[in-house]
């Protein structure tokens, strides 16, 4: 089983962004949804409706609930979710890819 989002819960995660840097998701679930186990490197999370959701990962649970508008770090993890809230979760997601070069990639080599 793939611990890509978008491949173990295409129901709830599409790529609407992707380049040799990041790649960006948009996640949708309605009350009582739940995701399969999965894993996200070093993320930004946006969150653009307001959602109450648990997220469980090595053994402990947290209850989560964000307003409209809040960004959040993400530490790479992997997990499960679920909608415990009354309303669809709604967020975007900007997943950091590995590797990703700073400003000295961006600038090319040291002509020195």
């Amino acid at each position: 089983m793939s611990s890509d989002p978008v491949v173990c819960c295409p129901d709830l995660y599409s790529v609407v962004f992707e380049n040799e840097r990041v790649r960006v998701l948009e996640y949708r679930d309605v009350p009582g949804d739940r995701t399969a186990p999965h894993r996200h490197p070093d993320s930004v999370m946006v969150s653009l409706a307001a959602f109450s959701r648990q997220v469980s990962a090595g053994g402990r649970s947290v209850d989560v609930e964000l307003a409209p508008g809040e960004v959040r770090w993400v530490a790479a993890q992997e997990h499960v979710g679920e909608n415990t809230g009354t309303t669809p979760s709604w967020s975007v997601f900007v997943e950091l890819k590995e590797g990703a070069g700073g400003l000295s990639d961006a600038l090319g080599p040291d002509p020195r």
